[in-house]
């Protein structure tokens, strides 16, 4: 673990740092930071106007200063001279509360004092376009069902290679590779890890593969549904507790050798099947924060796709090996949340899931029934279970609602994100699209 910015710079020869942070709605805020300057900056952090990013402040406030978390550091493979480090917000010498990292490390904090030690893999897919973002990169991409697609992952090979590459070298233990289920869509994975590394490194690939993409001549984006008619951009999480963080851990607490009950016999715990419950609980709420923009509702209530499956939920189902609900338990002593798309904050989404799992611990909630149909053919079957929101209005409303969900996550947080986001929607709804004329000018 890095104990000093200004030493790493030493033994690297990095001559900059990105002193990073990420805002309410997800965006990347860095300053460039000479290394020799980096010293005062390892204790007192570099100055921000929270006014000027996606934060809940006025121009009034005083100055924001974003402090580094040296273990977070990563040295640019691609600009070995840089280095990107992961910052803590803190204004008046108080932890900025609304800040994304900060509701994180909190979460993560109060679950460890209960002895839950969250670790989770993430699923980033990304479509690769043109610079202008308005046609795929590959104009022989056209394939009905193109996922796994040899011929066209490798045509792209150079920037899945590359990428790969420098996941390698950072020991990140990327294994696999592929072309996804929409044209012009990959998905790159890696080991899982601790909540917060795996959010660091989650915020980290997103601008590793848009760097790396603009190198070469494409424009890759983590938009929900950025092409009408094809498999939108999911961020699935996997999810297990263990006894200790990091090397530590020995235990996974979510795995059982008994075969009682529904997610027994999938090798789930009971401790698993009360967080799942937390989850299943709170799902509806939880999607403004894992699907939080316009366009996510595109994706999660998405009409039939080229390929035949949307592969996104539109219920709070969950199920064995089964793709089509909202949560799968693949093998024993995890589970997988496909509720999450490409625009999630990846702080927000790792404290969500810590926040509605915790929840479901702390009450023994039950999971509810397990469904094992075919949810995209045979879900009108299913009696009971919630609809996910159908806008980002609805989302917003029904996380407003879900009062322990917004207390687990903090007041202030909540707050701001539920204030900034409907000033988001009204300007939404303010835009007149060509759509509205198309449809209403001869009414």
């Amino acid at each position: 673990m890095t104990k000093s910015l200004a030493a790493f710079a030493k033994d690297k020869g990095v001559k900059y740092f990105m002193i990073s942070f990420t805002d309410l709605f997800g965006g990347q805020r860095a300053k460039l930071v000479p290394a020799q300057a980096i010293g005062d900056m390892e204790e007192d952090g570099a100055g921000f106007a929270g006014f000027a990013t996606w934060l809940d402040m006025t121009p009034a406030h005083p100055d924001m200063l974003a402090v580094p978390d040296p273990s977070s550091v990563i040295q640019l493979p691609w600009k070995p001279e840089v280095a990107w480090v992961a910052a803590n917000p803190v204004m008046e010498g108080q932890d900025v509360a609304q800040a994304p990292r900060n509701v994180l490390r909190r979460l993560i904090a109060e679950a460890a004092e209960e002895g839950l030690h969250v670790k989770t893999g993430v699923e980033a897919e990304y479509f690769l376009l043109t610079p202008d973002g308005k046609s795929l990169s590959d104009e022989f991409d056209t394939a009905e069902k193109p996922c796994y697609d040899q011929q066209a992952v490798m045509r792209r090979y150079d920037v899945v290679r590359e990428i790969c590459d420098y996941m390698l070298e950072l020991g990140w233990g990327p294994y696999q590779n592929d072309h996804e289920d929409a044209n012009g869509q990959f998905e790159m994975n890696w080991d899982f890890d601790d909540a917060l590394v795996t959010a660091d490194r989650h915020s980290f690939f997103k601008f590793m593969t848009k760097s790396v993409a603009e190198k070469h001549g494409f424009r890759a984006t983590f938009m929900p549904k950025p092409v009408e008619g094809l498999t939108g951009n999911g961020a699935h999480v996997h999810i297990s507790v263990w006894d200790a963080p990091g090397k530590k851990a020995k235990t996974n607490m979510f795995a059982t050798d008994k075969s009682e009950g529904p997610t027994g016999e999938l090798g789930l715990s009971e401790q698993g099947a009360h967080f799942l419950g937390g989850i299943m609980k709170h799902a509806s709420g939880m999607a403004a924060i894992t699907n939080p923009t316009v366009n996510s509702y595109k994706r999660i209530n998405a009409p039939r796709t080229t390929s035949g499956a949307t592969w996104a939920p539109n219920t709070v189902t969950w199920t064995g090996n089964n793709r089509t609900h909202m949560v799968r338990v693949p093998g024993p002593g995890r589970f997988e949340l496909r509720l999450a798309d490409g625009a999630a904050n990846p702080y927000l989404l790792q404290a969500v899931v810590i926040a509605a799992g915790m929840s479901g611990i702390r009450s023994k909630a039950d999971p509810g029934k397990r469904h094992d149909i075919d949810m995209y053919a045979e879900g009108h079957k299913v009696r009971g279970a919630p609809k996910l929101p159908l806008n980002m209005l609805d989302a917003i409303r029904t996380f407003n609602r879900d009062k322990e969900l917004k207390s687990m996550l903090g007041e202030e947080f909540s707050e701001a994100f539920i204030k900034l986001k409907t000033d988001e929607w009204n300007r939404f709804c303010a835009h007149f699209t060509a759509w509205e004329k198309e449809h209403t000018l001869d009414i």
